[in-house]
Formats: structure tokens, sequence, C-alpha cells
């Protein structure tokens, strides 16, 4: 990620300009690896979060907030205890060190003026948050390290901070280029990013590759393009009050700008990592609740295989009276008991049929005992059909839930899913998170009256038409059952996971070429999308019906015709 050295410079600097002199007017804590201080200073109010999670680090002034847990963690106790009402005299960085230093002063309890430092590392997965006295003692930290073998520090209260030691080369030292050059073992290095983030401190990959295509310089290690990057990177250093930072595509950097605008740099990690930790956030939530769909659809499956074994074996039923009858009817022929077969001729075909037989029994039971496994089939056959058609809806009503979870893009649409799913007897005791230390609450809802509205749809304008198509099953549902009207057209995928697609109609009737581009719609919003030629039902909505206790959806239909179409593109 390329929070490094250089931008954290740039965003200290910033905050100079903004936060010094400010005063701490509440601590909270909203996650476990984040802590947020509300400012007022200058007459501003001011969102100051620091973040130490491994992939997200940073520190900066945001605009959005999170829910708070209604119990404060320990550490957020600590901060509140020391630094509740503190103000802030002084941030700096060293160097290019991804450290940085926020003094502070504060009133005890006794009126006297204490002072603390609160140190921020923002270094991966090593980050964290470090609360000092004036005497550099820690009081306390958000995470805590022993010494040992894996760390070269104490990192607990009561001992004293100890700062990190970089060997890689300090820029604001301004040696000359030859000293740099001349103390340096170029045999390891195989590219000239990979030299100058190995060998200059706070260089990220993602500056250096950005800063190497700028200045139009090959990645070939010569002294000449080492000495170009070098005063790049020392005239961007020393001028770092005018760089802003750019979007490169996936990630970002910093560079020097003549029209640098008030908390530049600020405000855009604030939006970039809003939307990335939204993005992740979305993933996530979308991949546990897939998770627990595809868990209950293994089990449903592994009970439709039972069922269909019972079902092939109820096939045999008739096999099994016919065993019973010939015994019956054969017995006069046979004078010798406990047999493990025999063989007979089966009148109905004028074949010869060999019987098994359980030798512990006299023919007569052992034709008994088939009339029994007949008799109890053919009890069981109407129960197990039925089972095997629940079973049926069950998973097909989770198999569009798989679809539109994985056409959903927003959290939102997400959140529609989860509650139909938590709604559902199908799937108990539902406890997903959504994304990353986020609760979602379970609501109560009914599909068949919970209401949408149509900017709540996914529309379309076709010609002069209106198309409207649901995005889940609970939409589906209102959007055929309430918010259409009788004469309007609803499409379908012909026996495809989809979107119920509705073509409002006005005064006139649409044109076939209109018919086949709604149904090119509906098509593209199913499980068909990727396939060139798709079957599409559309009839009129009074012919789709819902018929009692089926799952959100799923409807029936009549009078319907056929096209087949490539999906909208």
């Amino acid at each position: 990620m390329a929070f490094d050295g250089l931008i954290i410079n740039g965003v200290v600097k910033e905050l100079e300009n903004t936060i010094l002199n400010s005063r701490i007017e509440k601590i909270y804590q909203p996650t476990s690896d984040e802590i947020l201080f509300k400012l007022y200073g200058n007459s501003n109010k001011y969102n100051l979060q620091v973040v130490i999670s491994s992939d997200n680090y940073r520190l900066n002034l945001t605009k959005y907030t999170k829910s708070n847990p209604s119990i404060a963690p320990n550490f957020c106790m600590v901060l509140r205890k020391y630094l509740a009402s503190a103000r802030i005299r002084k941030i700096y960085t060293t160097r290019l060190e991804r450290i940085v230093f926020i003094d502070l002063d504060s009133m005890s309890a006794e009126g006297n003026l204490e002072k603390y430092t609160l140190i921020i590392e923002l270094m991966g997965k090593h980050s964290n948050v470090i609360l000092v006295n004036s005497n550099n003692v820690i009081i306390n930290s958000l995470k805590h390290f022993k010494k040992d073998e894996h760390y070269y520090r104490n990192i607990l209260p009561g001992y004293t901070y100890e700062s990190i030691s970089s060997d890689k080369y300090d820029i604001t030292l301004k040696n000359d280029f030859d000293y740099f050059y001349n103390n340096l073992n170029l045999n390891d290095e195989a590219t000239l990013d990979k030299f100058i983030t190995n060998n200059i401190a706070g260089i990220s990959n993602t500056f250096a590759n950005y800063s190497i295509e700028k200045l139009n310089i090959s990645k070939d290690i010569s002294k000449e393009n080492i000495k170009v990057l070098y005063y790049y990177i020392l005239d961007l250093s020393e001028n770092i009050k005018n760089a802003i930072c750019i979007d490169t595509g996936n990630d970002y950097t910093i560079e020097q700008s003549s029209s640098k605008s008030n908390l530049q740099i600020n405000n855009f990690i604030d939006e970039f990592y809003n939307l990335k930790e939204s993005n992740e956030n979305f993933i996530s939530y979308r991949n546990n609740l897939l998770k627990l769909i595809f868990s209950k659809l293994k089990k449903l499956e592994s009970k439709l295989f039972n069922i269909n074994k019972k079902l092939i074996e109820c096939n045999n039923i008739e096999t099994y009276k016919l065993y019973g009858e010939l015994i019956v009817n054969n017995l006069y022929k046979i004078d010798k008991t406990h047999l493990d077969n025999i063989t007979l001729n089966n009148y109905y075909t004028n074949e010869e049929i060999t019987i098994s037989l359980d030798k512990s029994l006299t023919p007569y039971d052992n034709a008994q005992k088939y009339f029994k496994k007949y008799n109890k089939l053919k009890n069981a056959m109407s129960i197990v059909k039925d089972q095997e058609d629940e079973l049926q809806q069950q998973i097909t009503y989770l198999e569009s839930i798989v679809y539109e979870l994985e056409n959903a893009s927003t959290s939102n649409d997400i959140d529609d899913i989860y509650d139909e799913i938590s709604n559902n007897v199908l799937i108990k005791n539902i406890n997903i998170k959504k994304g990353k230390n986020v609760n979602v609450k379970q609501k109560r809802m009914d599909s068949r009256v919970h209401k949408f509205t149509k900017d709540q749809f996914i529309r379309f304008k076709v010609d002069e038409f209106d198309v409207f198509v649901g995005k889940n099953n609970v939409q589906n549902d209102y959007l055929t059952l309430k918010f259409a009207s009788d004469n309007d057209l609803w499409f379908h995928t012909k026996d495809i996971h989809g979107s119920h697609v509705i073509l409002r109609i006005q005064d006139k009737q649409p044109s076939q070429e209109i018919i086949n581009k709604v149904a090119s719609i509906a098509a593209k919003y199913s499980k068909a999308k990727l396939s060139s030629n798709v079957p599409v039902d559309y009839t009129y909505v009074k012919y789709v019906k819902k018929p009692n206790k089926v799952k959100p959806g799923m409807v029936i239909y009549t009078h319907e015709q056929t096209v087949n179409v490539q999906p909208e593109k």
C-alpha cells in the first residue's frame, strides 16, 4: 500500500496547519484497530482517525464515522483518562519514517499540567498506537509486544519507549548524491524501483514505479537513472507542503502540484480508504452469506440424494408384490424349506424368474415378507415424493439466492437479501456480520406487503416504454404482484434463475421488436447472461400467480409465449 513516509509527511504538514492547539473533546474506538478523536479548535470541529489494520493503516482527518460499541475497550478508556480535554501542542514526524508524534498538554485532576505524547506507528502488521508520558515511559498501547526472537522491542506499560531504527538511507539528511551512490551495494538489485525502495527510507513501490514512468527513465540501474530519481525524491520531500495525492488506478501516490488545495491529501486519503473499506466490507458481507447458503444447499442436496435412493427403491414395489404372488401361488410345488432362492415361472411373461429368499424363513413367510415390503413402500412413496418436491423447491429457492448475491452490487442489495433469508425458516439463527466488525440487525418482514418505490428497481427506457427489473426475490414479488398492472407484460428466463422484468403498457401495445429488447434485458439479469441464445417467457401480469406458501420470488404463469434472444450488452 502506498501510505509511505512521503505521504505521511504530507498528511502531517496539512494537520500542522489545521489542528494545532485543538482540544480533544471525545475519544472513541469503533473497531479493534481504529481510534477516532473528536477535536475542536479555531472555531471548527474535526474528526482525526488512526487506523492500524495491516491493509488499511493510516492517519487522516475524516468526515466518515462508524457506530461505537456500547462499552468502550480498555485502551480507549486509558486514552480518555489521560487525554480528555487535552490540547494538541505539536504534531511531527522524524525524517521519512512512518511514525507520527502528537505532543499533548493535559490538566490532571489536581490541576497540574501534564505532558503526553501519542506515538502512531504505521508499518503494516506492526502498526500501533502508543501513549507515553513526559519521561518517555509507555502508559499503554493498542497492541502489546514482548521482546523475543520475533520482536526486538517491549511495547508494554511501564517500559521505556524505544524508537524504531532503520538501516535505509535517510534522504532528508541532504548528503550529496555521490555520498549516497558510493556507499551502496548494487549487486543485489534487479530493477530501479526495487533499488530505490530497498535503499531509501519512506518510499513505496507504487511511488517508485509512478515516478520512474513520470520521469520517463528506464528501470535499468545506472548511475544517471538513480541520480534523476534521487533528486526528484529529495525535491519532493523538501517541498512536501505543495504535494498532492493522485489516483494511479488501483492505488495512489504523491507528487508536486502548482494548484495545491487545503487538506487535499487528507481528503483524498479519506475518500480512497472509505471506498476501499466499503468494497471490502461488501465482499466480506456477500461471501459470508454465500458461505451460509452453500452450506445449507449442501445439506439439502445430501437429503435429496437419500430421498432419490428411496424413490428408486419405491420404483421396485411392483416387483416385490409379484415375488409374493408367485411364491404363494406355487407353494404346493415347493417341497423344501430354508432355501436361499427359488426359480419360478412368471405367468405374466411366461419367463423363468429367480427370487431371493431368507432361508431362516419358510416359503410362506418369505411371501408375506415381500407383501409387507410392498405395502410399506407403497405407503411411503407418496410421502417421499412430497419430500422430494419440497426439497427441490428449497434447493431452487436457495439457488435463486445465490444468483442474487452473485449479482448484488451494493451493501443495500445485500441487506435486502439478508432480510429475506433471516425471515426464512430454511435458515435459522442467522448471525452474519456485514463486513468487518459491523453487525447487521435482523428485521422481520413479509415479502408480500413490503413496499418498494419505483426508484428502488433497476429501470430502463426502451423507446417510449418503461421497463423495471427486480433486484431480489422480495422485490420480484412486489414488482409483479403489487407494482405492475394486470395488462403490463411480465418477462422471465425460461427454467433459468433470473429477475422478474415488467414492461409497462400505457396507451399502445409494444411491437415485437420492443418485446425482444425487453426479453434481452431479462436474459441479461439471469444466470444465462453469458449465453448467446436464451429462451425468455413473457405473458400478461394477470396470468402470473403466486401459490400459497411458496418461497419469495416463485410464481406460476400461463398463456406465455417464448422468444430466444441474446442477453442485452
